[in-house]
Protein backbone atom coordinates (compact mmCIF):
# COMPACT_ATOMS: atom_id res chain seq x y z
CA UNK A 1 0.00 0.00 0.00
CA UNK A 2 1.53 3.34 -0.83
CA UNK A 3 0.90 7.24 -0.54
CA UNK A 4 -0.83 8.59 -3.50
CA UNK A 5 0.68 12.13 -5.04
CA UNK A 6 -1.23 14.76 -6.63
CA UNK A 7 -1.39 13.65 -10.22
CA UNK A 8 -3.21 10.58 -8.83
CA UNK A 9 -5.32 12.45 -7.02
CA UNK A 10 -5.96 14.66 -9.86
CA UNK A 11 -6.51 11.73 -12.09
CA UNK A 12 -8.97 10.48 -9.65
CA UNK A 13 -11.45 13.05 -8.78
CA UNK A 14 -11.61 14.64 -12.72
CA UNK A 15 -11.89 11.28 -14.47
CA UNK A 16 -13.74 9.66 -11.37
CA UNK A 17 -15.67 11.89 -9.69
CA UNK A 18 -13.66 10.88 -6.13
CA UNK A 19 -13.82 14.13 -5.03
CA UNK A 20 -16.45 17.23 -5.87
CA UNK A 21 -16.22 19.92 -5.83
CA UNK A 22 -12.53 19.53 -6.33
CA UNK A 23 -9.87 22.15 -6.49
CA UNK A 24 -6.92 21.46 -8.83
CA UNK A 25 -4.32 23.70 -6.98
CA UNK A 26 -4.46 24.61 -3.05
CA UNK A 27 -6.22 27.61 -2.56
CA UNK A 28 -4.64 29.81 0.19
CA UNK A 29 -4.68 33.55 -0.56
CA UNK A 30 -6.83 35.15 2.18
CA UNK A 31 -8.34 32.00 3.91
CA UNK A 32 -7.27 28.49 5.46
CA UNK A 33 -5.83 26.41 2.64
CA UNK A 34 -8.02 24.05 0.74
CA UNK A 35 -7.37 21.90 -2.16
CA UNK A 36 -4.76 19.34 -3.54
CA UNK A 37 -1.29 19.82 -2.05
CA UNK A 38 1.58 17.04 -2.72
CA UNK A 39 0.28 13.97 -1.01
CA UNK A 40 -3.01 14.79 -0.14
CA UNK A 41 -6.23 16.63 -0.80
CA UNK A 42 -7.07 19.92 2.13
CA UNK A 43 -11.09 19.80 2.62
CA UNK A 44 -13.17 22.14 3.47
CA UNK A 45 -15.77 22.89 6.05
CA UNK A 46 -19.47 23.49 5.18
CA UNK A 47 -21.38 26.36 6.95
CA UNK A 48 -23.86 23.85 8.62
CA UNK A 49 -22.92 22.57 12.51
CA UNK A 50 -24.23 21.14 15.55
CA UNK A 51 -22.81 22.76 18.17
CA UNK A 52 -22.48 20.67 21.64
CA UNK A 53 -24.77 22.10 24.48
CA UNK A 54 -25.96 20.83 27.96
CA UNK A 55 -28.76 23.42 28.02
CA UNK A 56 -30.97 19.76 27.65
CA UNK A 57 -28.69 17.74 30.60
CA UNK A 58 -29.18 14.83 27.83
CA UNK A 59 -26.69 12.20 28.02
CA UNK A 60 -24.21 11.25 25.54
CA UNK A 61 -24.48 7.84 24.96
CA UNK A 62 -23.24 6.36 21.33
CA UNK A 63 -25.47 3.67 21.42
CA UNK A 64 -29.01 5.93 22.51
CA UNK A 65 -27.72 9.10 20.93
CA UNK A 66 -30.06 12.08 21.90
CA UNK A 67 -30.09 15.07 18.98
CA UNK A 68 -31.28 16.92 21.98
CA UNK A 69 -27.35 17.14 22.70
CA UNK A 70 -26.53 19.28 19.45
CA UNK A 71 -27.64 23.05 18.38
CA UNK A 72 -28.10 23.49 14.56
CA UNK A 73 -26.43 26.66 13.23
CA UNK A 74 -26.02 27.90 9.99
CA UNK A 75 -23.65 30.38 9.01
CA UNK A 76 -20.40 31.66 7.64
CA UNK A 77 -18.78 31.49 11.01
CA UNK A 78 -19.11 28.91 14.01
CA UNK A 79 -18.06 29.62 17.59
CA UNK A 80 -17.04 26.55 19.21
CA UNK A 81 -17.57 26.95 23.60
CA UNK A 82 -14.65 26.48 25.38
CA UNK A 83 -14.01 22.68 26.46
CA UNK A 84 -16.71 21.49 23.78
CA UNK A 85 -17.16 20.13 20.47
CA UNK A 86 -19.18 20.81 17.03
CA UNK A 87 -19.92 18.33 14.72
CA UNK A 88 -19.98 19.57 10.94
CA UNK A 89 -19.93 18.43 7.86
CA UNK A 90 -17.37 19.04 4.14
CA UNK A 91 -18.04 20.83 1.23
CA UNK A 92 -16.47 18.16 -0.59
CA UNK A 93 -18.48 15.15 -1.01
CA UNK A 94 -16.35 12.22 -1.74
CA UNK A 95 -16.41 8.79 -3.53
CA UNK A 96 -13.39 6.36 -2.19
CA UNK A 97 -11.86 3.94 -4.79
CA UNK A 98 -12.39 0.31 -3.86
CA UNK A 99 -8.31 -0.37 -3.83
CA UNK A 100 -8.06 3.01 -1.22
CA UNK A 101 -8.40 3.81 2.24
CA UNK A 102 -8.04 7.78 3.95
CA UNK A 103 -6.95 9.48 7.12
CA UNK A 104 -7.63 12.36 7.64
CA UNK A 105 -5.92 14.99 9.80
CA UNK A 106 -6.70 18.47 11.01
CA UNK A 107 -5.06 21.28 9.55
CA UNK A 108 -2.18 23.00 11.62
CA UNK A 109 -3.73 26.43 11.54
CA UNK A 110 -6.66 24.84 13.80
CA UNK A 111 -4.13 22.96 15.62
CA UNK A 112 -2.30 25.85 16.63
CA UNK A 113 -5.21 27.63 18.54
CA UNK A 114 -5.95 24.53 20.32
CA UNK A 115 -8.78 23.28 18.01
CA UNK A 116 -8.16 19.42 17.34
CA UNK A 117 -10.30 17.95 14.18
CA UNK A 118 -11.04 13.96 14.23
CA UNK A 119 -11.94 11.80 11.36
CA UNK A 120 -11.90 8.12 10.86
CA UNK A 121 -10.53 6.88 8.02
CA UNK A 122 -12.53 6.68 4.63
CA UNK A 123 -12.81 2.64 3.45
CA UNK A 124 -12.64 1.41 0.60
CA UNK A 125 -15.88 2.32 -1.83
CA UNK A 126 -17.04 4.48 1.14
CA UNK A 127 -19.07 7.56 -0.02
CA UNK A 128 -20.79 11.02 1.40
CA UNK A 129 -20.05 13.95 2.62
CA UNK A 130 -17.47 13.65 5.51
CA UNK A 131 -18.67 14.62 9.20
CA UNK A 132 -16.17 16.18 10.94
CA UNK A 133 -15.79 16.36 15.07
CA UNK A 134 -14.47 19.36 15.96
CA UNK A 135 -12.74 19.72 19.66
CA UNK A 136 -12.26 23.17 21.34
CA UNK A 137 -10.00 22.02 23.79
CA UNK A 138 -9.03 25.70 25.09
CA UNK A 139 -10.88 27.68 27.97
CA UNK A 140 -11.62 29.96 25.29
CA UNK A 141 -14.54 30.22 22.63
CA UNK A 142 -12.97 29.61 19.33
CA UNK A 143 -13.72 30.24 15.59
CA UNK A 144 -14.41 28.24 12.62
CA UNK A 145 -14.43 29.33 8.77
CA UNK A 146 -16.97 27.71 7.09
CA UNK A 147 -15.91 27.25 3.16
CA UNK A 148 -12.38 27.20 4.00
CA UNK A 149 -10.27 24.04 4.85
CA UNK A 150 -10.38 22.10 7.99
CA UNK A 151 -8.42 19.07 7.51
CA UNK A 152 -6.22 16.88 4.76
CA UNK A 153 -6.96 14.14 3.47
CA UNK A 154 -4.32 11.42 2.43
CA UNK A 155 -4.80 8.56 0.21
CA UNK A 156 -2.66 5.31 0.35
CA UNK A 157 -3.84 2.66 -2.87
CA UNK A 158 -3.16 -1.06 -2.02
CA UNK A 159 -1.70 -3.23 -4.56
CA UNK A 160 -5.17 -5.56 -4.96
CA UNK A 161 -9.01 -4.66 -4.26
CA UNK A 162 -9.85 -5.09 -0.93
CA UNK A 163 -11.81 -8.43 -0.66
CA UNK A 164 -14.53 -6.90 1.30
CA UNK A 165 -15.76 -3.00 1.30
CA UNK A 166 -17.41 -0.25 3.20
CA UNK A 167 -20.48 -1.28 0.44
CA UNK A 168 -20.13 -4.22 0.61
CA UNK A 169 -20.89 -4.39 3.88
CA UNK A 170 -23.98 -1.95 3.53
CA UNK A 171 -22.05 0.42 5.96
CA UNK A 172 -24.44 2.36 8.06
CA UNK A 173 -22.91 5.61 7.38
CA UNK A 174 -22.61 4.95 3.42
CA UNK A 175 -24.15 8.48 1.19
CA UNK A 176 -24.59 10.44 4.30
CA UNK A 177 -25.43 13.68 3.06
CA UNK A 178 -25.63 16.40 5.65
CA UNK A 179 -24.05 16.31 9.74
CA UNK A 180 -24.92 12.65 10.58
CA UNK A 181 -25.45 11.56 14.29
CA UNK A 182 -23.56 8.26 15.95
CA UNK A 183 -25.80 5.53 14.39
CA UNK A 184 -25.41 2.14 15.88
Amino acid sequence: MGLKPDHWIRKMALEHGMIEPFAEKQVREGVISYGVSSYGYDMRVSNQFKIFTNVRSAIVDPKNFSPDSFVDFEGDVCIIPPNSFALARTVEYFRIPRSTLTICLGKSTYARCGLVVNVTPFEPEWEGFVTLEISNTTPLPAKIYANEGIAQVLFFEADEDCEVSYADKKGKYQGQTGVTLPKL
